[in-house]
């Protein structure tokens, strides 16, 4: 074991019991399952900056008190973060995973954005705080991605242009709203199933749309009937598939940055529907 983990298991009075164990899941940083003498602990190791960034979004989620399980940071120092060691099983309740992101989304910031950056993924993140939703979400999410993209041969230059005009229309038909606390990276494998009930893990945290994150769970499926029902409580927005398709633009946009082409068509596809909506 790292001599530095053990100085930072020591500064919580931890005594590890043997050797941690690499746990799935782990490939943008090292996550391992480690027992210590007061029970386990969940270690990961990662950029001293990024794991700041985490821990603080952690404790952030762990604030809003809602009926998620989010694991509580016990610390991080350096390339270190030490959390509380969830414990696996337990059935999925897609209720109450609807009732505790419906939760979330009630805390409000008082700017779109975040007060540091983070990354989604290992992509970098920008969120420097703005007035206007509609703008943070242009100017930090959007065409930063695109650019990219159209940088390293992903997309054509009049993708690019495509992708502009979506964003340069947002302010006539998305309304300005008071930015909710997002997860930031709400894809199905951060969402666990715990005897608790469900828990959110691996958080890009910052103040925005909630699409953002119903977005993110309905990209690869559906997290099912009882989820929205229980998230929504009666009152699903009429332009929700409008507002769908542009809340799954900028994860399809990131991964095609970080995958190639496979993820072209669902870029193309999501500005095209934007484009005719």
């Amino acid at each position: 074991m790292q001599e530095s983990l053990r100085a930072v298991l020591a500064s919580q009075h931890l005594v590890a019991r043997g050797e941690p164990r690499a746990l799935a899941g782990g490939d943008i940083a090292d996550v391992a399952w480690l027992e210590t003498d007061q029970g386990a602990v969940v270690v990961k190791r990662d950029a001293p900056v990024a794991l700041a960034a985490e821990a603080e979004g952690l404790r952030a989620l762990h604030r809003a008190n809602t009926a998620l399980k989010v694991p509580a940071v016990i610390a991080q120092e350096g390339e270190w973060l030490v959390m509380e060691a969830l414990t696996p099983g337990g059935k999925r309740n897609a209720a109450k995973l609807g009732e505790g992101l419906r939760e979330l989304h009630a805390v409000h910031g008082e700017r779109h954005g975040w007060p540091r950056d983070n990354r989604c993924g290992p992509t970098a993140q920008r969120n420097t705080p703005c007035d206007d939703g509609r703008v943070f979400q242009r100017e930090h999410r959007l065409m930063p991605l695109g650019t990219a993209c159209v940088e390293r041969g992903l997309l054509p230059a009049a993708m690019l242009d495509a992708l502009g005009d979506v964003a340069d229309q947002l302010e006539t038909w998305l309304p300005q709203v008071s930015p909710s606390l997002v997860h930031g990276d709400l894809w199905s494998g951060n969402v666990l199933a715990t005897p608790e009930g469900p828990a959110i893990i691996d958080p890009a945290v910052y103040y925005h749309y909630p699409e953002v994150d119903l977005g993110m769970l309905t990209l690869f499926g559906s997290p099912g009937e009882a989820f929205f029902e229980a998230y929504w409580d009666g009152d699903r927005p009429d332009d929700w598939d409008r507002r769908e398709t542009l809340f799954q633009l900028y994860p399809l946009l990131n991964h095609l940055l970080l995958f190639g082409g496979a993820y072209r068509a669902g870029v193309e596809r999501a500005i095209a529907r934007l484009q005719a909506a």
